[in-house]
């Protein structure tokens, strides 16, 4: 449907515009074929509605025109499933707020009553399409609004930002403990977080209509997303979607001062564009403790560059993933002595090293295939990754290590369901060239350099990783309008990490009583909900090979910009 108002003219000021209405033929009738209204329409001189009708909640289109109807009742809101509400020619002197809570709403026909104020309620009807007010003696500045080009959304958009927020803040997430930490033999407790903030450049009204603009405003929501990473307070934080201005200029220097230090970098983007752009541009972020790990080297996974390497000219290579510039960081840790519990008093522990990664991974569901390939490149980068600082820290502390020591943490938005083929190659440690998420397309020649092949036609990687969470312990990490579902996930080291605890999700009580259709939501900050796992790590590096435990800590940093 159109958006302008001059279309909207058209039936505002046409008495005796009709809908036409299709009826069950006596064939379909005889056939016993059952049928719900979704349509009704009534004329005449009717003054009040009778309750009944509004048990009627099947009703996609209510048409009221023509009569002499002075108020609604709130309980317009019980049709939900309306689309289409036509009240125009009426002598309506009030809306009620109820009518905000009809958010499938995409026609709002009210012209010609005598309606001299709107709830700001109207400004939750976030699908409407079209909006008739001519005919009314509204308020100047409403109709001011109304009258500009694109006015209806400008004025939804006015109504909505003024609406009062009374919803209660949700109550804090529980806690979920899962088992008792180890008292018998040295043990690292660390908490790791895995968050996307939901960068400013996607936070639009476009997007998340539902949301006030102040509330979408990054000023606003970037204070609300420090103060619930300061509150969970983790050892390790994995942030995804940050724009590399606001990480250098607004959560490092922030964080820092809790005695945190952190790497980033932005999408591949960022190397085509100038300075001046380039500092908006979104990425990955991995910020630490330093009273519990030290950085010893970071690394860029650029997906895009993987793919054009590993092509061999396939097109479905260099048109589908190639194009497609989301990254993974990874960033070698050591441990710090205070990390470590359960010490004997005459023992000296070695640092022991850890791999945090998080990724972001293509976002469009019609991409199944390109996110699989970018996680399966991910997991090979992982393995070379590991390997080349084996070979370092071997060399460099004169430590007896294999990449096999070197435990892995692997966090991130995987834009992908738990049934997906990302998800089954992470835990399961294969995937086959049969899934269906490879779309019939010929990927076989390049996943042979990409993944080992143990069988034909299977490709598998060499970690042992479990989810930090399930299903039942969260049904959904991201909560739009459009959208509910779990897609980020925080993978460990199943054979050397144990999962003490997790943050649960947020209550669907809350969610459910205070009818909130998405976030971000003036007290939820981003769209995605961020999730926190308490891990308990022991030790796989053995003593060095002379018997004398390097104190030093290498520490060179690799930055790709």
């Amino acid at each position: 449907m159109p958006r302008n108002n001059k279309e909207t003219s058209k039936y505002e000021n046409n008495g005796s515009h009709r809908k036409n209405h299709t009826f069950m033929s006596p064939e379909d009738q005889a056939a016993g074929k059952k049928s719900l209204w979704t349509e009704l329409e009534i004329t005449g001189t009717i003054r009040n509605l009778s309750p009944n009708l509004f048990l009627l909640n099947n009703l996609t289109g209510l048409y009221l025109k023509n009569n002499s109807l002075q108020r609604l009742p709130p309980d317009i809101s019980q049709l939900v499933n309306l689309r289409n509400l036509d009240v125009s020619f009426n002598k309506l002197r009030s809306l009620p707020a109820e009518i905000g809570e009809l958010i499938n709403l995409r026609e709002l026909l009210l012209s010609h009553n005598v309606l001299r104020i709107l709830p700001y309620e109207i400004g939750k009807l976030f699908n409407l399409i079209m909006l008739g007010l001519h005919g009314n003696p509204l308020n100047k500045d409403i109709m001011t609004i109304y009258s500009e080009p694109n006015g209806t959304h400008k004025l939804l958009t006015y109504m909505l930002d003024n609406l009062q927020v009374t919803t209660p803040a949700p109550p804090q997430r529980p806690w979920i403990p899962l088992t008792k930490p180890t008292r018998n033999r040295p043990t690292c407790i660390f908490t790791v977080m895995c968050y996307n903030v939901l960068c400013d450049k996607y936070a639009t009204r476009q997007m998340y209509s539902y949301c006030p603009s102040w509330a979408l405003n990054w000023d606003y929501r970037k204070k609300g997303i420090l103060d619930e990473i300061r509150h969970y307070s983790a050892d390790i934080i994995n942030l995804q979607e940050v724009e590399m201005d606001q990480f250098y200029s607004f959560f490092l220097p922030e964080l820092k001062q809790d005695g945190y230090d952190g790497i980033f970098s932005p999408k591949s983007r960022a190397k085509t564009m100038a300075e001046n752009e380039r500092k908006y541009v979104d990425g990955c972020a991995i910020l630490y403790r330093t009273s519990k790990f030290t950085l010893v080297k970071e690394h860029l996974v650029e997906f895009n560059q993987l793919a054009m390497a590993n092509a061999d000219g396939l097109d479905h290579m260099l048109n589908r993933v190639m194009p497609k510039d989301n990254i993974g960081l990874a960033a070698l840790l050591q441990t710090t002595e205070p990390a470590w519990d359960n010490v004997p008093a005459d023992s000296m522990l070695v640092q022991q090293p850890l791999l945090v990664c998080t990724a972001h991974i293509h976002w469009d569901p019609e991409f199944c295939d390109v996110k699989l390939i970018q996680t399966m490149m991910l997991s090979q980068e992982l393995r070379a990754i590991l390997d080349e600082a084996a070979q370092t820290l071997k060399a460099a502390e004169n430590m007896n290590i294999d990449a096999s020591n070197i435990q892995l943490v692997l966090c991130g938005d995987f834009n992908s369901l738990p049934d997906s083929g990302v998800i089954e190659f992470l835990s399961s440690g294969k995937v086959s060239l049969d899934h269906k998420d490879f779309k019939d397309l010929s990927y076989k020649q390049c996943l042979e350099k990409i993944s080992s092949c143990d069988k034909s036609n299977e490709f598998a990687h060499s970690f042992k990783l479990a989810s930090a969470y399930s299903e039942e312990t969260m049904p959904f990490t991201n909560y739009t309008f459009d959208f509910k579902g779990i897609i980020d996930y925080i993978f460990y080291s199943k054979n050397t990490m144990t999962p003490l605890g997790l943050l649960g999700p947020l209550s669907g009580d809350w969610l459910r009583d205070n009818k909130i259709v998405g976030c971000p939501h003036p007290h939820v900050f981003s769209d995605h909900f961020p999730l926190l796992a308490e891990l308990e790590m022991i030790p796989t590096v053995s003593p060095p090979v002379n018997g004398i435990i390097g104190h030093s800590t290498i520490c060179f940093h690799q930055r790709n910009y």
